[in-house]
């Protein structure tokens, strides 16, 4: 499985962003897919995933800001992010799970300037 992630950037406190988890490869049996982020100094934290079946999760700090959305057709993985704030400021990474197995795919860079 292979992770193309893009839509990063530079955005003022409160604007938005749409991140993108293109996969492709071996992707049949892709359990979930979903976006994690790494401040500097801080450990990597999930941030929202979505399963094969639909099910969608979210850490709390992003609740009601961030979407988390897939279209099938597409093999793609949207993060749809509103009312950023600094502290979303990270380096943002896609994930696929495949039997038990993790992908990563490279980083993006998100900046949210108070």
């Amino acid at each position: 499985v292979q992770l193309q992630a893009s839509g990063g950037g530079l955005v003022q406190a409160g604007g938005s962003l749409r991140l993108s988890c293109a996969a492709s490869g071996s992707i049949f049996s892709i359990n979930a897919m979903g976006w994690y982020r790494q401040a500097p100094g801080k450990e990597r934290e999930l941030v929202a995933v979505i399963t094969s079946g639909g099910s969608t999760n979210y850490v709390d700090s992003v609740k009601g800001r961030f979407t988390i959305s897939r279209d099938n057709a597409k093999n793609t993985v949207y993060l749809e992010m509103k009312s950023l704030k600094p502290e979303d400021t990270a380096v943002y990474y896609c994930n696929a799970i495949k039997r038990g197995i993790s992908y990563w795919g490279q980083g993006t860079q998100v900046t949210v300037s108070s």
